[in-house]
Parts: C-alpha cells; structure tokens; sequence
C-alpha cells in the first residue's frame, strides 16, 4: 500500500498534481476526513461520470480544460478558473469534451 501524502501546510499547484491518462479518468485524494474530502481529477476527452446523486452538495472548481457538468437534468458549462456546485440529492453527471482537471470538494 503506497504511503499517503500529507499536504496540509504546503503550497499546492492543483493543475499540476494529476496528470492526464489517454482514455482514462485519473483521481487523487488530497484530503479524506470524515466531515470532508477533497480529489482532483483528470479526464481524458470523451470521459466521465455517469449520472449519480450525492447526500452532500458536492463542488467542482475546474483547474484545467472546460468541462460540462448536467445538474438536475440541465447542462453548465465550466472552464478553468470557474466552479459549480452541484446540491444534494439532485441528479448530476460530469461529461469532458476535451481534456479537463477539477478538484472535487465534499462537505459532509
């Protein structure tokens, strides 16, 4: 089992700590307690997450790329720079038309 990182206290570049995988979904896990989690993400063109519901509001912050998020059936769009939070119990998927990073944020 790889040794955990700890990350608290230090200088994060977010873009950077993921890199992207050809066909592929790429996760990291940056922080996992139990009041939260926060996981950056890459995700090659053409990947994603299938529509699924969360008990928490679930935030996206887009470090790298544009992305289109469909959030209770209607399409944001997202670039880098710019977030979305998606609320609880509502359906919503994630869809890369082109190659992006997010960085998830989990408030439980």
């Amino acid at each position: 089992m790889a040794e955990k990182t700890d990350y608290r206290g230090k200088m994060l570049e977010l873009a950077e700590m993921v890199e992207y995988s050809d066909g592929s979904v790429v996760s990291k896990t940056l922080l996992d307690k139990k009041t939260g989690t926060l996981t950056l993400f890459a995700f090659d063109a053409g990947q994603g997450l299938s529509e699924h519901v969360s008990p928490y509001d679930a935030t996206v912050l887009v470090t790298d790329g544009t992305a289109v998020l469909e959030i209770g059936g209607k399409p944001v769009s997202v670039a880098a720079g710019q977030m979305a939070i998606m609320p609880a119990n509502v359906p919503h998927s994630v869809r890369a038309e082109q190659r992006f990073k997010m960085l998830l944020i989990m408030i439980r």
